[in-house]
């Protein structure tokens, strides 16, 4: 979900705003995505590569994250959304931590879709930590395998992604599900973040449609 900050500079805004606006675009897009047909979705809502940026800013974030997962609990768990955090989790404040905590319990009964929340993430540490995985349960190197990966990535036991929408007009994937997004389908939206709307899903959606997917045959 890229383009925030560039949203809040075209308006002559603080960057806290872009991200307040981030939020607020989030909402709509988690409401229609089930009736989309959609089972998982995934957002990157913090990366590790964010911490470079000024104090300020990551402390907003952060008090923005946990305000937003605070809110909107009983909503998710009315429509029936199970929450996953993917990433470092153990590296937030301990009140982001309590609240992302608390809405993955809460919404532990939702069987309509997934929604993993991409915190404090980074695709190769998530490899990292995998390969930290197997080393700690002493399994032999000749021995892994890529099942035995899969099985200690954030996003065990989950299908891999059919398709990965980047916002904002940069044309790459910026270390985000760097393993399982091998053979996803790549659509590179020109709308920043704040001003993706329902209709640029559904644009999305009907690209992916129209792509023939070979898997490497």
């Amino acid at each position: 979900m890229d383009g925030n900050r560039r949203w809040a500079a075209a308006r002559g805004l603080p960057s806290i705003a872009g991200h307040v606006q981030g939020v607020e675009a989030i909402k709509p897009i988690v409401r229609v995505a089930p009736e989309r047909g959609i089972e998982v979705l995934s957002l990157y809502v913090f990366s590790q590569e964010n911490w470079r940026r000024t104090g300020e800013e990551v402390t907003g974030l952060f008090g923005l994250i946990d305000g937003a997962v605070r809110e909107n609990t009983d909503e998710l768990v009315d429509q029936g959304v199970r929450v996953k955090v993917i990433g470092r989790l153990h590296d937030a404040p301990a009140d982001v931590q309590r609240s992302i905590r608390a809405a993955e319990e809460r919404t532990a009964g939702g069987d309509r879709m997934l929604l993993n929340i991409a915190f404090n993430y980074s695709g190769r540490l998530e490899i990292v930590d995998a390969v930290r995985a197997l080393a700690a349960a002493r399994v032999p190197p000749a021995e892994i395998t890529e099942e035995h990966i899969e099985e200690h990535l954030y996003t065990a036991g989950q299908p891999h992604p059919d398709l990965i929408i980047r916002t904002g007009g940069e044309q790459r994937t910026s270390n985000f599900l760097l393993w399982q997004g091998a053979y996803a389908e790549l659509v590179f939206c020109p709308a920043l973040w704040p001003d993706f709307r329902e209709a640029d899903l559904d644009a999305s959606l009907a690209e992916y449609g129209r792509r023939q997917r070979r898997f490497g045959s």
